[in-house]
């Protein structure tokens, strides 16, 4: 008799041992789908979804008088600062720093944007006062129809330097 218990005993053993490294070769099959997807996300994204928002990329800002001059007005939903400056002109600033694309808030006691990430300064224009920023904010085509203000937020608009042909004035009365 005791050698069928230990049998039974030696048998339910290796069933338990060949359960087990049926288990852990199913994990390891599941662990290397779930790489090659991962892998395949990596190399070949897929394109981006349409949504209703891509559509409306213009923006209506509001009537130009409503603007003071040498004003900031922060946009969320387009992601930009209206900017007007003390001659009347408009600009649409990029909220992203042109350094590691971290948010600039506009801090008006100072007159300029400040980056929190790592203290970039730029003045009510978007040029760069302090770096590291490599380069001036990022723009948006600004128009102005019938003396309401709109910007195109389609597009941002790369530049180095702040240049006077990219503010744009309200039509004169």
């Amino acid at each position: 008799m005791p050698e069928k218990k230990e049998n039974q005993h030696d048998l339910s053993e290796r069933s338990r041992r060949s359960f087990l490294v049926k288990l852990w070769i199913g994990l390891g099959f599941v662990a290397l789908l779930e790489f090659i997807g991962v892998a395949a996300a990596f190399l070949f994204p897929g394109k981006r979804r349409v949504t209703a928002d891509n559509f409306k990329t213009v923006i209506e800002a509001g009537p130009a008088e409503k603007f003071p001059l040498d004003s900031v007005t922060a946009f969320v939903r387009g992601k930009f600062y209206l900017v007007r400056l003390e001659n009347g002109g408009f600009l649409a600033l990029s909220r992203k720093c042109t350094h590691l694309g971290c948010t600039v808030p506009w801090v008006s006691k100072e007159k300029k944007f400040v980056c929190p990430c790592h203290s970039s300064t730029f003045d009510i224009r978007g040029a760069v006062v302090s770096p590291p920023a490599p380069r001036a904010l990022d723009i948006y085509h600004v128009f102005i129809e019938n003396k309401v203000v709109k910007v195109d937020t389609g597009k941002k608009i790369k530049r180095t330097e702040f240049h006077s042909e990219q503010v744009v004035y309200p039509e004169s009365v």
